[in-house]
């Protein structure tokens, strides 16, 4: 029942709700949204989830990794898995790989809560991550993410990318020697 004078609405207890049902946004919060998307970037590192990813022989390449399925700007797309290690047995591991001509380097080296490491993928295994080629304008960016206390390096779309598209990454490397051993860095 509307009361009939503003006294009476005054002296009421009715409030505007009992007149207009209360409506309840659906939208998420930025932060909400972000959380789900940590926790779907998560599992999917838990699960080692590489499913869409085919890897394909790229002459003067070699191996590389293609998607076959569409990803979209910011999609999670695959770990570059391997043993985090902390800088000084990264560099002990650098010297015994050196006096092997067969062995790559797959030596990622990042910082993280100002503690630098190293992910050393160089041991073959069927993880896809450490076979992505290089280029300067990569489709793919590297975020660092922490899970159960653990830095984590991950491989997000830069950009929308198609079917049967060769997925690559700025490896950052510039310095002279590395140019000098490995020019298609300046691609």
């Amino acid at each position: 029942m509307i009361p009939k004078s503003v006294e009476s609405v005054k002296s009421s207890t009715c409030t505007l709700t009992h007149f207009f049902p209360v409506r309840k946004s659906i939208r998420k919060t930025k932060r909400a949204v972000q959380e789900e998307k940590r926790k779907t970037i998560e599992k999917a590192i838990l699960s080692n989830q590489e499913d869409d990813l085919k890897v394909k022989f790229f002459d003067g390449k070699g191996r590389g990794v293609i998607t076959i399925r569409a990803l979209k700007k910011g999609d999670f797309v695959v770990e570059y898995a391997g043993d985090l290690v902390d800088i000084e047995e990264a560099k002990r591991r650098e010297a015994i790989y050196s006096h092997f001509d067969n062995v790559g380097c797959y030596m990622y080296y990042f910082k993280y809560k100002n503690k630098a490491y190293c992910v050393d993928a160089t041991r073959e295994t069927n993880r896809l991550g450490r076979l992505i080629n290089h280029s300067k304008n990569g489709n793919l960016i590297t975020r660092t993410m922490e899970i159960n206390g653990t830095p984590r390096l991950v491989l997000i779309a830069n950009e929308d990318i198609q079917p049967g598209t060769e997925l690559n990454y700025d490896y950052g490397d510039r310095s002279k020697i590395s140019l000098r051993y490995h020019p298609w860095l300046a691609l």
